[in-house]
């Protein structure tokens, strides 16, 4: 399981003093293309995908100065998509789950196509650690 960390910073929260529900999506996107630079390396650039439809289940709001830790790994593979779970706690309290489907396309246009063999093995690894 991949781990990002994100502070809440001030311009983040809205008049009831906690975050913005749309800054909950940024964190998100910041996580998973983090991750997948992580995992994906140089090989980064022949790999594309698309956001299909996301969900967020609010647990607890975040705050200023609270240090989001996001939690990042693979729920389910498809053909030609696959759901990307995020969990998000502060000091391992849970504040908030997303899923994210995202389409495999090709590099720089929006052409479906099934998700490259080593990119689901390079995501591999975070699904044999978490197993141990």
């Amino acid at each position: 399981m991949y781990r990002h960390d994100i502070r809440v910073r001030y311009g983040d929260c809205d008049m009831q003093k906690v975050v913005f529900n749309a800054h909950y999506l940024a964190y998100c996107d910041d996580a998973a293309m983090c991750w997948f630079s992580h995992r994906l390396g140089e090989r980064m650039h022949e790999f594309d995908c698309m956001l299909k439809s996301v969900n967020v289940v609010w647990h607890q709001p975040l705050r200023l100065g609270d240090v989001a830790s996001l939690e990042c790994s693979v729920s389910r593979w498809g053909n030609s998509s696959f759901d990307v779970s995020i969990r998000g706690h502060v000091a391992g309290e849970p504040s908030f789950d997303t899923t994210i489907v995202y389409v495999s396309t090709t590099p720089g246009a929006p052409k479906v196509v099934p998700v490259p063999e080593w990119v689901r093995a390079a995501f591999a690894v975070d699904e044999q650690l978490s197993s141990q």
